[in-house]
């Protein structure tokens, strides 16, 4: 019997997940792509960054996990440089690849705005692992320096970081939180730490519930977290930052969380893209044109009833659901599913031991909301673990 040839480009959320729905069917044969060997659990990133989890606690061996299917999935560690959407074949630096169908889930990466000047020299984005463990080292080796100053007159930690959205609001909570604990368990003197959060709306967590935005609004003011709203930054240099109102604020490192474009990928591909460069696709998570290929995740931009579906890591997961339900249908010739995606909750971690939620319509906030957080991040990674261990069991026993 004929294989069915499925192709993934993405080692994200979303991709994951489709390997996972579609490796059941025995008849499929699919092929993942990734540039790096690893999935980076980016919903840790700030535990990574406060010392609460180590690198092998975010990420998973590629080459293990799909070793642990029953041998119809494969992993390729190369970068994909284009797609042949007419002669349907995928491009890579070292050869390429026929599909019957494909899932292109390559996420996003941090946008440095060209215009602010110094901004691509000086701010260091952490959608990469690479750029989450060198900003981590960077971090305490900035605390070290601290404490072997002398005594109080040791100079202040200026950290400024620009965008309150999640990823602004849980980094800034958790370094907060945990620079506390580390002056305050080893008894240090020098306790100088500025954290500076630049928001260019209103309010932080713009277009969230309000609830949420001002149950965090509160926490982060309690951590001595400074807000600075309605406000831009347009120059970085290497020790400070100036803002759009004229402010100029000293500065020893500098966290961009202001935005997120289509990976370097998507500007390469010959398919209709919406304003921001993020591929269109249809109501069945197709990409228009070509029925056979389905984008998903971040690189994607999708609506529930006219509103913009939030890029999570639960949006992706529910979009490969879908999509794989999608490739089996057609396979099947059997009618295909449009999505109805929406946000089934949201919880976000503010420091150790503190989260605010929302789930389900229920709102919760404190140590039970951590504790959620962390069971919904412990089960994901549980899950990955065990296929990555029987695909390593399988590697080394051959």
């Amino acid at each position: 019997m004929k294989k069915n040839k499925i192709i993934v480009i993405g080692g994200g959320y979303a991709g994951l997940r489709s390997v996972e729905r579609l490796s059941k069917n025995p008849q499929n044969e699919i092929l993942l792509f990734d540039k790096n060997p690893y999935h980076f659990m980016q919903t840790d990133v700030y535990d990574l960054i406060a010392n609460e989890e180590d690198f092998a606690q975010v990420s998973v061996d590629l080459f293990t996990f799909c070793s642990g299917f029953d041998n119809n999935v494969t992993f390729l560690k190369q970068k994909v440089s284009n797609v042949d959407f007419t002669h349907k074949k995928v491009i890579t630096t070292v050869q390429r690849y026929s599909y019957d169908y494909l899932i292109i889930a390559v996420g996003a990466r941090t946008k440095l705005i060209a215009d602010v000047k110094g901004l691509s020299t000086y701010a260091h984005g952490i959608k990469s692992l690479s750029h989450a463990m060198y900003f981590k080292q960077k971090f305490e080796m900035s605390l070290f320096n601290r404490v072997q100053e002398s005594g109080a007159s040791c100079s202040a930690l200026n950290i400024v970081i620009a965008g309150a959205g999640l990823s602004g609001v849980e980094i800034a909570a958790q370094m907060a939180s945990y620079s506390r604990e580390f002056y305050n368990n080893n008894n240090f003197i020098c306790r100088k730490l500025n954290i500076v959060l630049i928001n260019s709306g209103k309010h932080v967590l713009e277009g969230l519930d309000k609830v949420l935005v001002d149950k965090t609004d509160k926490r982060l003011r309690e951590l001595g977290i400074v807000i600075k709203s309605q406000r831009k930054v347009v120059e970085v240099t290497a020790n400070s930052v100036k803002l759009s109102c004229g402010e100029i604020m000293d500065m020893d490192f500098m966290i961009y969380a202001g935005g997120i474009e289509p990976s370097s990928l998507i500007n390469n591909l010959l398919m209709e893209k919406n304003q921001k460069g993020y591929i269109v696709s249809n109501e069945y998570l197709q990409v228009k044109g070509y029925d056979e290929v389905f984008a998903i995740g971040d690189c994607t931009t999708i609506y529930n009833k006219d509103k913009v579906v939030a890029p999570t890591a639960d949006t992706a997961e529910q979009m490969a659901e879908i999509c794989s339900k999608n490739i089996r249908n057609l396979i099947n010739n059997q009618p295909l599913i449009k999505h109805k995606i929406k946000s089934r909750g949201i919880l976000i971690a503010l420091g150790r031991g503190y989260a605010v939620s929302k789930i389900f319509g229920i709102y919760l906030d404190g140590y039970f909301a951590y504790i959620m957080k962390k069971l919904v991040e412990r089960v994901y990674a549980r899950k990955l673990d065990i296929r990555s261990r029987k695909g390593c069991k399988k590697i080394f026993c051959n």
